[in-house]
């Protein structure tokens, strides 16, 4: 039975703003990012979460942006697809898709899901959860729309590889978003909980799901140095924060340091790590 959640907080309020304006102003592009970064066997970090589910045949993805990964759930075998999503662009890109005429796609909040107790087998969310507030009543949620014996798969950010492209862009880029005035400061994205395997433990548990298991996998968003300056600008929401003089300075630091990573075919490593994390509702 759907209850009536409390009223988010100003901070929740402030980052899902800040969210549905960014991404109606880039619809598209998590999905770009996301088939940008391959693991070393050339599956997709959405891949990976879909196989993780394998099987179910209601899924429900929370965060689904312009419906990539749900694509990606059709066409392994899931028969009823849904998703949710702050951004009313993300969602228009994912009704166009062919493949997602009959999906269920809602525009809305994950800790206030429209849909009814026990509609799916398995619920997704693909580096959405991290970014999201009051996440004890989004686990909450996903119980209840779960059946028993449902399974519910996150992936999460797990930080860049040391010694790699990514690491150094942000080793350079941190002081330039701490330096960001307040006007241009990002809101807290998420509640910081949800990056090990000990704190979603913490959440899913009492929410009734079952310890959770857990993979790493590296993401590889190498190239020349102006292939991975724009995958590591698209990455990262700080990016915001800086004016035009700011991110060409930026873009000057990396530029003049990554050459110290660069191969023989002048190119660089860019390892990201994503951490999949997958539990279940016992079965009653």
């Amino acid at each position: 039975m759907t209850t009536t959640p409390a009223s988010p907080s100003s901070t929740a309020v402030a980052a899902e703003a800040f969210l549905r304006k960014f991404h109606d102003n880039g619809p598209g592009q998590q999905s770009v990012g996301v088939q940008g970064a391959p693991l070393a066997d050339g599956r997709t970090g959405y891949q990976v979460l879909a196989a993780q589910v394998a099987g179910a045949r209601r899924v429900l993805d929370l965060g689904c942006a312009d419906g990539a990964l749900l694509e990606v759930l059709g066409a392994a075998g899931a028969e009823e697809l849904a998703g949710i999503d702050l951004s009313g662009q993300e969602l228009a890109l994912a009704h166009a898709r062919p493949a997602l005429r009959g999906a269920d796609l809602r525009q809305g909040r994950a800790q206030e899901l429209p849909f009814a107790d026990g509609s799916f087998d398995a619920v997704v969310s693909h580096m959405a959860l991290m970014l999201m507030h009051d996440v004890d009543r989004v686990a909450a949620e996903a119980a209840r729309v779960l059946v028993p014996g449902g399974r519910f798969a996150v992936a999460v950010g797990g930080g860049a590889v040391e010694g790699q492209a990514v690491r150094l862009f942000l080793e350079l880029a941190r002081p330039y978003f701490r330096a960001a005035p307040p006007e241009r400061s990002l809101p807290q994205l998420g509640s910081g909980r949800l990056l090990t395997r000990e704190t979603l433990d913490e959440l899913f548990g009492p929410a009734g799901f079952a310890p959770v298991s857990w993979e790493t996998v590296v993401l590889e968003m190498g190239g020349t140095p102006e292939e991975i300056w724009s995958a590591a600008t698209r990455s990262f929401y700080n990016m915001v924060e800086l004016d035009q003089e700011q991110t060409a300075s930026l873009r000057a630091e990396f530029l003049a340091a990554v050459p110290a990573l660069l191969d023989a075919d002048g190119r660089a490593a860019a390892g990201t790590r994503l951490n999949i994390a997958t539990t279940r509702l016992p079965v009653t």
